[in-house]
């Protein structure tokens, strides 16, 4: 199926159809289908480009960060990993490219992926002072507690989370109770996303952990708040992630690193026009959490929010691919 692809693609090459050589040569791909829903689209829409615009043979297989991961750098499957949040897991990934078992492709996320606390973009637009979590912190006026009017409220996630041992430690460290704030536990996911939900539609303020790229930050415009302090790896690591830890010191989120993960044995065989795309594919959080929205509205699978964003976004994945693919993708849509 790929034997001979150095060879054909070096005579197709010398011939002007290179293009068309690697297209024909792809073979089977297996593509890692993490269980969040941006990772979901972005395989499927690997799927589709990879099928559709190189004459591959892509499959999905549904995984999860540590055991994709883990498993490429040992095994080599699967084949790609589109979306790997790699500081999960820090020290396989670090081995596996030393031990030349896997290669970061591309970065799919050039944002990161963003955790921090945030604000309606009607409270920063009324309030262009507000840009810190200091600055935050001296209006608790504006963000009020459900229970008690007279003092703000900082809204955390469900007990489990690693976020949620983060804002706790940040509560603390900033001294946010003494500012007037109180921190409030929402029990859930859902009720976390509802809380957003019930304050936008009033129009009330609200000020509380998040993360991005997210559907719900598609539909509603949130604001992260900086931290106004410099970030601390090592302070972050010693006490803002450890819930026990007693003397937590103001410290800025670190951004997630998201790549595209390749096995080596794949990249080796791939050719340069599948591995160019993917490492031309990235997409800025904006573009994802309005691509998410549109599939919540709408009920979509992974699949179709692939389709959706390729019929709707020609402007930017174009851009990934050969003139030649792209002909052929949309032929196919």
């Amino acid at each position: 199926m790929k034997k001979l692809l150095a060879s054909t693609c070096l005579m197709f090459g010398l011939l002007g159809g290179a293009s068309i050589a690697s297209a024909g040569e792809c073979g089977s791909v297996t593509i890692a289908s993490m269980n969040w829903q941006s990772a979901e689209v972005l395989s499927n829409l690997d799927k589709i480009i990879l099928n559709e615009g190189y004459g591959c043979s892509a499959e999905i297989t549904v995984g999860d960060t540590v055991p994709t991961i883990t498993s490429m750098a040992e095994k080599g499957q699967p084949d790609i990993a589109p979306e790997a949040w790699i500081d999960l897991l820090p020290d396989v990934v670090k081995k596996g490219t030393e031990e030349g078992k896997l290669v970061i492709a591309g970065t799919s996320l050039p944002d990161g992926g963003v955790q921090g606390w945030w604000i309606p973009k009607y409270i920063a637009d009324a309030h262009p002072d507000i840009k810190t979590i200091p600055d935050m912190l001296k209006h608790p006026e504006l963000f009020p507690d459900p229970e008690d009017s007279k003092k703000g409220a900082i809204v955390n996630g469900p007990q489990g989370w690693g976020g949620t041992v983060v804002t706790s430690q940040l509560y603390k460290a900033f001294d946010a109770q003494k500012a007037g704030f109180t921190l409030v536990d929402t029990g859930s996911a859902a009720g976390l996303d509802g809380s957003i939900a019930k304050a936008y539609e009033r129009k009330e303020g609200w000020v509380g952990y998040y993360w991005a790229p997210t559907a719900l930050l598609g539909k509603y415009a949130m604001v992260k708040l900086e931290a106004g302090v410099p970030a601390d790896a090592a302070e972050w690591k010693r006490c803002n992630t450890v819930a026990d830890c007693p003397n937590p010191k103001p410290n800025a989120w670190p951004v997630d690193h998201v790549v595209t993960l390749v096995a080596k044995s794949f990249s080796e065989k791939a050719g340069p026009d599948v591995l160019g795309y993917l490492k031309k594919r990235s997409w800025s959080n904006d573009t994802v959490n309005k691509l998410m929205a549109w599939m919540t509205d709408n009920q979509a699978t992974g699949e179709d929010g692939a389709k959706h964003f390729l019929k709707e976004n020609k402007d930017i994945w174009t851009k990934w691919v050969s003139p030649e693919a792209a002909k052929k993708i949309e032929a196919s849509l």
